[in-house]
């Protein structure tokens, strides 16, 4: 790991000075370094390689869950149970307590990775130049100043300067964005432009595709591009999820509440006299009774349902919260290359020289699709320009047991696909000598013999295919060039987002030494026009999001008309003005916060855009109340996911950058996203109607435990009988809320506000209603028992107790919807929600029934036709809900 920044040198502009100016900053030459400098530059800037940030420890884990208002008075319940010397409810309390947070310390354990993946992506062996002589080393060997040899397949291991290269290629998708290749020189450039544009450099991280080059290394470590992503991942802070922050106020307005009730409790026990164990007591037993002991459990649960649904569904979820952090998401911004299309350049246009266009069908590298052609006419001229594009070509497209593998230049894999879906056959064309393609020349061409007659057949750039060509082939004569309207047709394809290849051949003579020089006279054959295609799903997945009232906007290193071309085909924006440029977006983050929030507000396309300006974007969006997720799948991504309040990464994408995410999409499909959205609705909505049944339940023993001290009946029921009543009753029926799937409707609705409390004035309303009738009812049934009947007080305390029991198994009945009546339910949705309240009833009686079992909660046996009585009494909740349910569908059909 480095300990030092770089000593040698200040930040400088590479890609704006000589190669000349390279060397002497880097104190280096063409003859390279000798092991004694490179071994002394070693130990002052230390290895090539990133900083990695240490795990957290479980132990640190564990306390970070206790470390949560409901817990912490669970812990002052069980200190007061062991110092009045009750045990076992002691105990149980500790039991409570340690098993949720081990397992919400396990969830995040699973979660964590111990590797930080930029490291790994840069240990790879490099070739340098040392003492005079070619070798290989280790890359994080490299230092300043050493010369290195690149060529196609290599993996590129420090930023470096570019000294000498040939037909040289590089994928820099990872840093860029940019879904077609760079085409390096050695020409130094502007010293105020994109990463993507410095073309005499190459950066840490990308792959070389095509050629060879040699180079002098500049930067190393922490101070390449890639390095400085790393340190801006560094600094940007974790984000809070919407749960964590609703939980945590609901823990809050809970905790006081019960301390309130607790004290004034306390004080009047107090003043009448009572004996301090026995106030101790009360105030344990009201504690618990209050207490929705469940609800950080259950919580975990429902946020590991979803986790597994949307595991099934191909995403893989890093951190519980992010489940329920996506449904709660306003804005997705989300990357092109490899996001919404398949990072794969496909032929998807053909004009001829006379004005007429084929369409394409097909995406990708493969063979599936056909260029449509009404009139066979044409069928001739097409195939000949897709026979000289699949012989113009320096790419390889294999297909072995159904699968196709690749290599090279996008463009001419490309035309490969092309060849592939015309059939073309080039063996009975002869190549004589190949010109490959290098960026100052702007084409590529070939030599070939045809029928015993020398050809030559080029592709590049519309000027200088103009260039070579004197006449233009129209219903299969030659006729003189047209430029003027080559030129309109060019024009009319860049505009719709195309990137546009044209085409020419004819006869050459016949010589020993084939060159440019020769190169004349040719026939124009016709233009292509390529783009990396939307996915298939992509579209109806937006739509969706919009429907889900979640704004979609695009983020790349895109040219903006290529940006607006598929954005218009997915229907997120449709006109110029939508989009910004990354030289805009700095510009309006130079006039301040407010001035760059209006306009970031106003865009919904960002092209060429660096991994700051994305930062900044983020962090607008943020400031305008929005909750941002951040899709992508490059390293260039890193810093927005970072930053953002939920990151996505695609399974196809970086290591960095699905390790830096809250979730992966493994299938890289966007309608992924919207399956996770759903859930994420999904499982909030189960908390809230986990917490729904909990807190009614809890009222519901509070009011009938006040109720019943004010009235001087006594303590109604004991410390471990209320837990007994809130882990187990009731955590099973909690647990089985978690299991509930979403409702209909459930993508229609608006986000919900990240400020809404989990305790709101619907929630307070119905768990009022239905806890306080619950309270009510059994008050009642306490009072009849022991000061009209003057039961025995275990007799009374068993049969409150199951009626206590029924009234909550009826009650979770109504808690699967908050507005849905229970009789319209889909029964068979959730089978172990029917399991769990038999099972809550049948462990109820169990215990009753059992000696061995009634003796630890203080119970006795009661008759079966009593029971029925009490089961008949309790569904009088139900009733309760389904009018107020009626009420509330009622007052929103009338909205």
């Amino acid at each position: 790991m480095p300990k030092k920044k770089n000593v040698l040198l200040q930040k400088l502009n590479w890609h704006a000075q000589t190669t000349e100016y390279a060397f002497e900053k880097t104190k280096s030459s063409h003859k390279g370094l000798s092991s004694k400098h490179a071994a002394q530059r070693l130990q002052e800037n230390g290895l090539n390689v990133l900083p990695q940030k240490k795990p957290t420890p479980f132990i640190l884990m564990l306390l970070k869950e206790l470390i949560n208002p409901i817990i912490l008075i669970l812990l002052v319940a069980m200190a007061f149970s062991f110092i009045v010397g009750e045990l076992l409810d002691g105990f149980v309390i500790l039991g409570i307590i340690l098993i949720d947070a081990i397992i919400g310390a396990i969830q995040e354990k699973r979660a964590q990775r111990v590797a930080r993946t930029l490291s790994q992506m840069i240990k790879v062996k490099a070739k340098v130049l040392r003492d005079g002589q070619k070798q290989e080393i280790e890359s994080k060997d490299l230092v300043v100043g050493d010369i290195v040899f690149l060529e196609s397949g290599d993996k590129i291991s420090a930023d470096m300067r570019i000294i000498e290269c040939t037909n040289f290629t590089v994928d820099e998708a990872i840093l860029t964005g940019e879904s077609i290749n760079s085409t390096k020189n050695v020409d130094a450039v502007d010293q105020i432009c994109s990463l993507g544009d410095r073309t005499c450099m190459v950066f840490s991280g990308s792959s070389v595709i095509t050629g060879r080059a040699k180079c002098v290394v500049v930067e190393t470590g922490v101070n390449t591009e890639i390095g400085k992503i790393s340190t801006n991942l560094n600094k940007v802070k974790d984000q809070k999820s919407p749960l964590n922050i609703r939980i945590a106020k609901f823990s809050k307005q809970i905790s006081i509440a019960i301390v309130a009730i607790a004290v004034i409790i306390f004080i009047i026990m107090l003043l009448q006299g009572n004996p301090f164990r026995s106030i101790l007591l009360v105030v344990i037993a009201l504690a618990v009774s209050a207490m929705p002991e469940g609800l950080p459990l259950a919580v975990t649960m429902a946020l590991t349902v979803a986790s597994n649904r949307m595991g099934k569904n191909n995403v893989v979820v890093k951190h519980l919260n992010a489940v329920e952090s996506l449904g709660s998401c306003t804005v997705i911004a989300t990357d092109k290359t490899g996001t919404l299309t398949l990072n794969e350049q496909t032929a998807k246009i053909i004009t001829l020289p006379g004005g007429a266009e084929f369409n394409i069908t097909g995406s990708g590298y493969n063979d599936k699709g056909k260029v449509e052609c009404a009139d066979k006419t044409y069928l001739d001229d097409i195939s000949r320009i897709a026979l000289m594009g699949d012989l113009n070509n320096e790419s390889q497209l294999k297909k072995q047991k159904g699968k196709f593998s690749y290599f090279g230049d996008s463009i001419d894999i490309a035309f490969k696909v092309l060849g592939l879906k015309m059939k073309t056959k080039t063996k009975s064309l002869k190549p004589i000598k190949q010109i490959p393609y290098e960026s100052e020349n702007k084409y590529s061409g070939v030599f070939f013999e045809e029928d015993n007659k020398t050809c030559c057949t080029v592709k590049g750039s519309l000027e200088k295919i103009l260039a070579f060509s004197s006449t233009m082939k129209i219903d299969g004569k030659k006729v003189e060039i047209n430029k003027d309207a080559i030129e309109k047709q060019n024009e009319h394809l860049a505009k719709r987002g195309y990137r546009v290849i044209a085409l020419a051949e004819g006869r050459v003579n016949k010589k020993q030494k084939y060159d440019e020089n020769d190169i004349k006279d040719l026939t124009f054959i016709g233009l292509v026009g390529f783009i990396d295609p939307v996915r298939t799903e992509t579209k109806g997945a937006i739509a969706e999001c919009h429907k889900a009232g979640i704004k979609v906007i695009m983020i790349t290193g895109d040219h903006p008309l290529t940006a607006l071309s598929i954005a218009k085909d997915i229907q997120i924006a449709d006109k110029l003005e939508q989009v910004a440029t990354g030289k805009e977006v700095e510009e309006a983050y130079g006039l301040g916060e407010s001035e760059f929030d209006k306009f970031v507000a106003q865009k919904t396309v960002f092209s060429r855009v660096t991994p700051t300006d994305k930062l900044h974007i983020v962090d607008s969006l943020k400031r305008q109340g929005e909750f941002v997720a951040v899709t992508g799948d490059g390293v260039n991504d890193s810093p927005a996911i970072k930053s953002a309040h939920i990151g996505i990464a695609m399974g196809s994408g970086t290591d960095v950058c699905k390790e830096t995410a809250d979730m992966i999409i493994v299938d890289d499909n966007f309608n992924s996203i919207v399956t996770g959205v759903k859930e994420g609705r999904c499982a909030y909505a189960n908390i809230r109607k986990i917490t729904y049944f909990l807190l009614s339940c809890s009222i519901a023993e509070v009011l009938f435990f006040v109720l019943a001290m004010i009235c001087g009946a006594g303590i109604p029921l004991l410390p471990i009988q209320l837990l007994w009543l809130n882990v187990v009753t009731d955590g099973f029926q909690d647990m089985s809320l978690s299991l509930e799937k979403p409702e209909p409707n459930i993508m229609n609705e608006k986000p919900r506000s990240t400020k809404e409390s989990l305790f709101t004035k619907s929630m307070i309303v119905q768990c009022a209603l239905t806890g306080g009738t619950m309270g009510l009812i059994v008050f009642g049934a306490w009072i009849i028992l022991t000061s009209v009947m003057q039961m025995d007080i275990v007799v009374a305390r068993s049969l409150v107790m199951t009626l206590m029991v029924f009234l909550q198994s009826a009650h979770a009945l109504n808690c699967r919807s908050e507005k849905i009546s229970v009789f319209k339910m889909n029964y068979k949705s959730n089978w172990f929600f029917y399991f769990a309240v038999i099972s809550s009833v049948a462990l109820q009686i169990l215990f009753m029934e059992v000696p061995a079992l009634s003796g630890l909660l203080e119970l006795t046996t009661i008759p079966y036709g009593i029971m029925f009585i009490l089961l008949i009494a309790s569904l009088l909740i139900i009733l309760v809900s389904e009018l107020h349910k009626y009420h509330l569908r009622k007052k929103q059909f009338s909205a």
